[in-house]
């Protein structure tokens, strides 16, 4: 994805209220060889290009003086209640180096699978999104999961996912192997008249 950005020559709270109030958000471009560099963007144009996963998980040609640089999109800072872009923050990519960045999970084949078609199961996401490291030529844009040969006793797990050449997946903590997703049975209704026990039959009196 492209876009276009303006240098930004004030700097300050009042340079970037007054930036804020003539439709533009103020930015940052930071990393490489380069001294941190002010920018600005229209807004619009950086709103809607936010709602666009791609804008937080690829490398982005950014247009800056004619010349056009590769970056990442590192931050965003909104408004607490308006549709307002307070700042963003890039940084810049050098082909050599490899980046660190969070990549969104494409879970397909879900309402084909067994365990939903044949066991009624209810299949729901835990990960969203997969932190990975890559040399910036090798990021995808997302990653697929194939979930159609999903059934009630799977567990899909972070080592289950077949990652592309290159890319290699950060997990945290302890668990190595994560939950991509959370499988749940159906619930079963028990009938509470068909479950009662059946009466005993009642006893003769002596005549």
């Amino acid at each position: 994805m492209q876009f276009v950005a303006y240098e930004r020559a004030k700097q300050g709270t009042g340079a970037s209220r007054r930036l804020r109030i003539s439709g533009k958000a103020p930015g940052i471009v930071y990393g490489g060889n380069a001294e941190p560099q002010m920018i600005e963007l229209d807004h619009n144009a950086l709103w809607h290009a936010l709602k666009k996963e791609a804008f937080h998980s690829s490398i982005l040609d950014m247009e800056l003086n004619g010349q056009t640089s590769k970056v990442l999109l590192r931050d965003v800072q909104f408004h607490p209640f308006k549709q307002q872009v307070l700042h963003v923050d890039f940084q810049r990519v050098d082909e050599r180096t490899r980046v660190h960045l969070k990549v969104p999970l494409h879970f397909e084949g879900v309402e084909e699978s067994p365990a939903v078609k044949l066991e009624g199961c209810t299949v729901t996401p835990v990960m969203h999104e997969l932190d990975v490291v890559c040399m910036p030529s090798q990021l995808p844009e997302f990653i697929k999961v194939d979930l159609s040969q999903l059934t009630a006793k799977s567990f899909v797990g972070v080592q289950s996912i077949k990652l592309p050449h290159g890319v290699k997946a950060v997990v945290r903590g302890s668990n190595k192997n994560p939950a991509l997703v959370s499988i749940k049975l159906p619930e079963v209704v028990v009938d509470a008249a068909a479950a009662a026990p059946a009466p005993a039959p009642a006893k003769k009196g002596k005549k």
